[in-house]
């Protein structure tokens, strides 16, 4: 039987994004403190309050339910309902003041992505997906291109620091193959793609906070996302993403990237 998302989930999943959104535009292109994490990565006093804010919401709502958080770590993570929580990603780009970061909100059942927001507090953007419903973009259903060619096709990245070498080389051998690439849209990049306005969204070292988010919105739209290898994301994934804006191209870019490994 197919699993049904109630509504009340996906409104308690907005509230969430409302109440990161509230603290983002308190904090942003303000003076703040930022600290450096044990991986070297930034943190802000924001992450902290969004998280926190969204653990206490998880927790008066749904009890029973897991969190798994990039700043604070996990919680409860064997129950079957898991809230996966990004507070900022693109911590980086907050910090210097870019609008291009977003809020990250994933709900998964068993293990696999079953809701997921992106939310763009400065843009006043937002994606929602959920599993076999179509995205909606600022509350309006949105599709992915038809882009099946790669030679057609654009293709999007964070940063070229997140490959390692190895990963690197496959990354350069598909931007061979495209029209151009570009880097620097964090999770935006995501969201443009399930708007149709770019092709293809391909990272590495990603923690499970940064793509779980994604796959509902990508596939609602009628796109396709799964690790380089062509196998579905869930929690228990590498941290490989290939995100495409359809089935063919998608496939077309598997290609590639096999024969380059």
């Amino acid at each position: 039987m197919p699993l049904t998302i109630e509504p009340a989930l996906a409104d308690f999943a907005q509230a969430l994004a409302d109440e990161a959104r509230a603290i983002t535009q308190k904090y942003f292109r303000a003076a703040q403190d930022i600290h450096r994490k044990p991986d070297g990565t930034p943190v802000t006093a924001a992450d902290l309050e969004i998280e926190q804010k969204a653990r206490s919401m998880i927790a008066g709502q749904y009890p029973g339910h897991g969190v798994f958080g990039e700043e604070e770590g996990e919680e409860n993570t064997g129950s079957d309902w898991l809230w996966v929580i990004d507070p900022i990603d693109g911590t980086k780009s907050f910090a210097t003041g870019k609008p291009t970061f977003g809020c990250l909100i994933a709900l998964l059942f068993e293990r696999k992505p079953v809701l997921g927001i992106i939310d763009m507090p400065s843009l006043d953007e937002r994606w929602i997906g959920i599993k076999d419903q179509p995205t909606l973009y600022n509350g309006q259903a949105c599709r992915s291109a038809r882009t099946n060619s790669l030679k057609d096709a654009t293709l999007n990245a964070t940063t070229p620091d997140m490959f390692s070498p190895d990963a690197w080389e496959v990354f350069c051998r598909v931007s061979e193959t495209v029209r151009f690439r570009q880097f620097g849209a964090d999770c935006y990049a995501y969201g443009l793609l399930a708007c149709g306005f770019t092709d293809l969204v391909m990272e590495a070292g990603l923690g499970r906070f940064d793509y779980l988010a994604l796959v509902p919105v990508v596939e609602g739209a009628g796109g396709c996302i799964s690790d380089w290898q062509g196998n579905a994301l869930t929690f228990d994934s590498a941290g490989e993403a290939l995100a495409s804006a359809n089935q063919e191209l998608h496939a077309r870019a598997l290609e590639v990237i096999d024969s380059a490994q």
